[in-house]
């Protein structure tokens, strides 16, 4: 059973910096494009970066030049380095993969459980 399991939200006043970590586990074949998405409260989820399996890596425009997106495909990992933070920067952060698990011939879109930013002094 492939999941995906994140890590290293917390509580960090503005300006802070956060690393966000997502691992995926299970009986893995390949994994395609690895996202960050975010939600706030009563707003839409909505998608903050992307890495893709050839080596790109994407940013919205609201946190360019803050945010970081890297992943290891040797460990099955992705991350997201955020700098600078911002009150606005507050959701919960979710991961999500196409992955082809090994009973599958097929990529599946997996999502993980969520990990809560909050940005506040």
């Amino acid at each position: 059973q492939v999941q995906l399991v994140e890590s290293g939200g917390d509580l960090v006043q503005p300006g802070g910096s956060l690393r966000l970590s997502c691992a995926a586990s299970g009986s893995i074949f390949s994994i395609n494009g690895m996202h960050w998405y975010r939600q706030a409260p009563g707003k839409q989820r909505e998608l903050v970066a992307t890495a893709t399996s050839g080596g790109s890596a994407n940013v919205r425009d609201s946190v360019k030049g803050r945010f970081t997106i890297s992943r290891d495909n040797a460990k099955n990992m992705v991350y997201l380095q955020m700098n600078s933070l911002k009150p606005e920067d507050t959701a919960v952060y979710y991961c999500n993969a196409a992955i082809r698990a090994s009973s599958d011939n097929y990529y599946r879109s997996y999502w993980g459980q969520g990990t809560q930013v909050t940005v506040s002094s």
